[in-house]
């Protein structure tokens, strides 16, 4: 990619994607700004984004060249029960941040999700007709055509259920089934296929995008684009890789090989996302294997 050294503001920088993205963006060289809100550190500039005041001044003071917008509400039982909020957060927030970025003449990139669709018919491609299921999704759809609004030469990557270093399993959908398999007991979804993609993977296409954007060849990668890890597992065969790896006797996991019930939000059953735009772009979309990252973690 581009050998420049940018500006970078990412935000949700404390979560589990925005913490990959930061480190990825300075292991090559390039200044980062991470900004958190509940979770600001000291290495991390506070900002409330629903505060488009002091958005435009912060942004105005440090001028990046490319924002990567990761903070969002991702949860979607929480989205369903703190509608007002999460509204507000992934559905306003976006626009009002290309906007801001479009004046200043900087890269933005907003991260959505596979959820924009209803699962019915994978795997999906970029100009595919979103259908999502629940409100967390059609918040999120909400924030692109936002973006798209704002700007023209913004770009949205979707991805689907992402797994990472997190300081709690609660940060993600598949860190949370380790804890299950350690417990060797509980109920498992062994129907619905997933797509386990690393937030290590994700940053990477990130900051190639903005490398590619901000670089001197000018060439904006601009519009929707997916990523997504090709192996497809069930939450069930993800405590399978586990188990093996921390070789524990998963027969207490009992699968569920009917459509589960939904505590809140409804999820779409394969919302497989097809990553053919962004390797026409000349993205690389390779991704670590599940097992093989899970194996140096949980060993580690």
């Amino acid at each position: 990619m581009g050998s420049d050294k940018i500006k970078i503001v990412v935000t949700g920088a404390s979560g589990l994607l925005g913490r990959a993205v930061v480190k990825e963006a300075e292991a090559r060289g390039h200044t980062v700004i991470g900004t958190a809100f509940s979770r600001a550190t000291a290495k991390l500039a506070k900002l409330d984004l629903s505060d488009a005041s002091a958005v435009s001044s912060f942004l105005r003071e440090h001028k990046p060249q490319a924002i990567i917008h990761c903070a969002a509400e991702k949860r979607p039982d929480v989205a369903e029960q703190n509608q007002a909020a999460v509204e507000q957060l992934n559905s306003q927030v976006p626009g009002r941040l290309a906007r801001e970025a479009d004046a200043l003449g900087a890269y933005f990139v907003y991260v959505s999700t596979d959820y924009v669709f209803d699962g019915t018919r994978p795997p999906y491609k970029v100009n595919d007709t979103p259908n999502p299921l629940n409100f967390y999704g059609r918040t999120k759809l909400a924030g692109e055509q936002a973006v798209r609004e704002a700007s023209d030469r913004a770009a949205i990557l979707r991805v689907p259920v992402l797994y990472g270093e997190a300081e709690t399993p609660g940060e993600s959908a598949v860190n949370m089934l380790v804890d299950l398999v350690r417990s060797s007991s509980g109920k498992v979804d062994a129907l619905q296929p997933r797509f386990p993609t690393c937030t290590d993977d994700v940053a990477h296409v990130l900051v190639d995008m903005c490398e590619v954007s901000v670089g001197s060849a000018g060439e904006v990668i601009s519009g929707v684009f997916h990523f997504s890890a090709k192996e497809e597992m069930t939450k069930y065969q993800m405590c399978q890789v586990f188990a093996r790896i921390l070789k524990i006797d998963d027969s207490g996991l009992v699968p569920i090989t009917e459509k589960p019930q939904e505590p809140v939000a409804t999820r779409p059953d394969n919302c497989q996302l097809s990553t053919e735009a962004l390797e026409e772009v000349g993205i690389s979309v390779h991704c670590v294997p599940f097992s093989e990252w899970w194996t140096k973690y949980l060993q580690a």
